[in-house]
Formats: C-alpha cells, structure tokens, sequence
C-alpha cells in the first residue's frame, strides 16, 4: 500500500493531513474573527440605537460610556465610518436636554463629525467635547479658542466647570460681543445639564463659580490679598449708587449692590489659615459670583484689572492620579 503523500516547502516535508490541518487552521481562525468584528458591529448598532431611542436616563449613561470605551478595530471587519468618543459625549448631552424639554443646544453633522451650537452664540461658534488627554473623561470646549467650559467624566460620575474658562470666554472673549442677558442664556443649558446628571444620576458636580448658594465661598487662588486691592474698589465706587463697606471683624469688605445683592472679599477670623474668597448674598439664592462680573461692569472692569490678585481657584474632582499636574495652579 502507497503511503501518504508528501510535499517540500522551503526545504521543511510535510504531509497532506498537516497542509489540510494548517489551511483548516486558518480558516477557523479568519472565520472567528470575522464572527468577531461583526459581533462588535452588531453591539456597536445596537448601542447606537440605544442611545438615540431610550427615554431612561441610566440607560443612556450605560449606553454612552460602552460606546466611549467600545474598540472598533478589527483586522478582517472594517468600520470606515463611525463616530468618535467626543460625538458619544455629545450625544448624550444633547438626549439628557431633549428627555428634560430644556433647549438652546443644537447639534449638527460637520465633516463626519458632531458639533453643537449654542443660542443665541452665533452659528459659526461651535462646541464639541475633546479628549482629557490622561484624564479618564472629556472637556466640553468652543471650536475657535478651545476654552474647556467643563469637565464631565462618565465613569467617576462627575462634571465640574472651570472658572478660568468660564471667564476667559464669556467674560474676556464674548462679553463685548452679546449682551449679558444673552451670555446667561447661553450658559443656562449647560447648568442645566450639570444638575440633571446630579438629580438624576447622582453626578458630583462643581459649578464654580456658577453655583448661586449663599454658602459657597470662592478661595482666591493665592492666600493672602493686599488691601491696596480693595481699595482700589473703593475709589471705582464713590461715584456710584454702591456702597463699600469693610466686614464687622475688619476681615475684609463688603459692596452692597441693587436688588439687596452683597458681594464680599474676606477670610472667616475664625480659620488659622485666614483663606481670602469671594462670596455673594442673595435672599433669593439666584445671583452667582460668575453672574456679578457678568452683570456689574464696574465690578468686572475691577476684576480683572486686579486678576492676578483675585483668581479664584477651580475644585477638580478627578482622581488624583489623573489630575495633570500644571503649573501655576489653574485660575479664573
């Protein structure tokens, strides 16, 4: 009887049953991973839908982050044209809007990729959300100067602002531009935005500068402040309707503004650190530190002609392994 038949390749003899076993080989192998890449296809769809179809808020957070994380490379199953994680985040900013009948955000398709705008900003200023670079989420920035209004991470479950960019864009850049009632339009879906992740996915959330709680205390940046400061308040509101006052405790002063607003720069006499910051009185709990510079030209025009004094600082709540370290410390 004949024995099996054998073939040279590259001088290594092998039989037939090992030539049809290499070939069988690879083929299970293609045939796997192309059931691979469809699988993901088919999860990437069906995530896709998800996030555009479902009214359930947790539903939509679950369905964002899997497709942030979600790896689409596979080399046998191409997916040429797909989003990118900064379009997810954008997605699901603009559902958690539309589920809670809050407007202002528009979202369009540019160039394969979304972007939003913001009434009533015009239509050429956009937004999109970018990488943290080693940050675990996405900053949510304007197109033209990419100023990184806020933070939000989806994992960790927390969004904070940026009171450095909050100024340098509305109150540097656009405050000239649009009046301030419109700069408060503008900015009202994205607060809304940060408290319906915290009411309705237990979001931390920063405001900063935004928050209207007669609680919050705005530290500056450096630990001390010289008086000259403040004095220098004093003589931009002699000839106004303000009055300039110093606190009870001789910890700094207090401007009574129109409407029973307060603003005060001062430290707590009680604190060993005596932490200078800003704080806002309001019965109504409706005025923001950020909506004082935004509504009071001679306290903005004081603001930041004195900045390097005044910055106040910027809470991160990234853990801290994945805080970039900068230097000086980030300001407003």
């Amino acid at each position: 009887m004949a024995g099996p038949v054998t073939r040279e390749s590259g001088g290594v003899t092998m039989s037939n049953s090992q030539i049809v076993s290499t070939t069988t080989d690879k083929v299970r192998a293609l045939s796997a991973s192309l059931k691979d890449g469809l699988l993901v296809g088919k999860r990437y769809v069906d995530l896709l839908n998800e996030l555009v179809e479902t009214n359930e808020p947790q539903d939509l957070l679950s369905a964002t982050e899997e497709l942030v994380n979600l790896n689409l490379t596979n080399a046998f199953v191409k997916f040429p044209q797909h989003y990118q994680p900064a379009d997810y985040y954008l997605l699901f900013m603009s559902r958690m809007l539309k589920l809670n009948a809050i407007n202002g955000v528009a979202i369009s398709q540019h160039n394969h990729a979304l972007q939003a705008n913001i009434q009533p900003l015009e239509e050429g200023l956009t937004f999109k959300f970018e990488p943290a670079n080693e940050h675990a989420g996405a900053f949510f920035a304007d197109q033209r100067h990419h100023e990184p209004l806020f933070y939000i991470d989806l994992e960790n479950r927390l969004l904070n602002f940026s009171n450095q960019a909050l100024v340098d864009f509305f109150i540097v850049k656009q405050v000239n531009n649009y009046n301030d009632l419109d700069l408060e339009e503008a900015l009202a879906p994205l607060i809304s935005f940060a408290k319906l992740l915290k009411d309705r996915l237990d979001f931390r959330i920063d405001l900063g500068m935004l928050s209207t709680s007669n609680q919050t205390v705005f530290g500056l940046q450096k630990p001390d402040l010289d008086m000259a400061v403040i004095d220098k308040l004093f003589i931009d509101t002699t000839e106004t309707d303000y009055f300039l006052m110093s606190l009870p405790q001789n910890n700094g002063a207090q401007l009574n503004l129109d409407r029973g607003i307060k603003l005060q720069l001062g430290f707590d006499p009680e604190d060993y650190s005596q932490q200078w910051g800003f704080r806002v009185l309001d019965e109504n709990e409706r005025s923001s530190f950020f909506g004082i510079l935004l509504h009071y030209p001679i306290v903005r025009n004081w603001y930041l002609k004195n900045r390097a004094a005044l910055a106040i600082q910027t809470t991160h709540f990234a853990p801290r392994a994945q805080v970039k370290e900068e230097a000086p410390l980030e300001d407003a």
